[in-house]
């Protein structure tokens, strides 16, 4: 359905470390990073594969509120990586690697609040 999503984050180096290191569990990784300059005022990273940024944060005016965003996961194990990466980068947890049969069988996924408090999640809906 989307081509890419973007948000504007309150610390854009941290955010840019944070999602660094929990999407590379994951098989993404900054693809492009564009200057304040080219943008007419918003630096901004996006993060994708194969060289297309589809998840994109910049600077900006934070947005009220919270966003969720679930990222695929290839396998159980690049969700515990994940989780792990976030925990050990400062984000806060909002639910930790398992199933969540509630919304299907094989939905293994975890969840965790990013620096500007949204919800993140990598989920997995293959049996293993």
């Amino acid at each position: 359905m989307f081509d890419h999503v973007g948000i504007p984050v309150s610390d854009y180096q941290r955010a840019k470390s944070f999602y660094a290191a929990i999407l590379k569990p994951l098989g993404y990784s900054l693809v492009l990073e564009v200057a304040s300059e080219e943008t007419g005022g918003a630096s901004q990273a996006g993060f994708g594969a194969g060289g297309r940024p589809q998840f994109w944060i910049g600077t900006g005016m934070p947005i009220k509120g919270r966003v969720h965003f679930a990222f695929s996961a290839k396998s159980r194990d690049a969700v515990r990586k994940f989780y792990d990466a976030a925990m050990k980068a400062g984000g806060r947890d909002n639910g930790a690697p398992g199933l969540r049969p509630h919304y299907h069988d094989n939905y293994f996924g975890a969840f965790v609040f990013d620096p500007d408090g949204h919800n993140i999640e990598a989920v997995c809906r293959l049996a293993e």
